[in-house]
């Protein structure tokens, strides 16, 4: 059993919060990914949200939200995930988010499209909602 270690990009605009769904998966998530070797967890987050939206996120700008630890979606059983999370502004004036490499699809989700998400993100929605961010 192993575990995997991600980063990703929280987005929130109107109360709402930027996901999306890759080809090979039946569930959103935030724009993220593995970390790479030499990355920090806030470059690796910056780094995916521009591959898989398009748009630019200064990781000197990203701040920590919250470390999610939950059950892996689309892996084998007992695989846990650690999922840190940055919220960070785009770099650049009103950007439009752009499906991108391996994203199929993305929306603006509240605390209503939990049931949409991997596990991780159900919770990641739990403490947004908490913080009074989303709906």
């Amino acid at each position: 059993m192993s575990d995997v270690v991600a980063a990703a990009w929280v987005w929130v605009r109107k109360r709402q919060v930027l996901v999306v769904r890759a080809f090979a998966s039946d569930a959103f998530y935030l724009p993220g990914g593995k970390i790479e070797a030499g990355e920090t967890p806030a470059e690796a987050a910056a780094r995916e949200a521009r591959e898989e939206v398009g748009i630019p996120v200064p990781a000197a700008g990203l701040r920590l939200f919250r470390t999610i630890d939950a059950p892996a979606h689309n892996r084998p059983p007992g695989t846990r995930v650690r999922l840190i999370t940055f919220l960070g502004e785009p770099g650049i004036p009103d950007p439009v988010p752009a499906a991108a490499n391996e994203i199929a699809e993305l929306a603006w989700f509240t605390s209503a499209d939990t049931v949409r998400c991997a596990p991780a993100i159900q919770l990641l929605l739990d403490e947004l909602v908490a913080a009074d961010l989303i709906d």
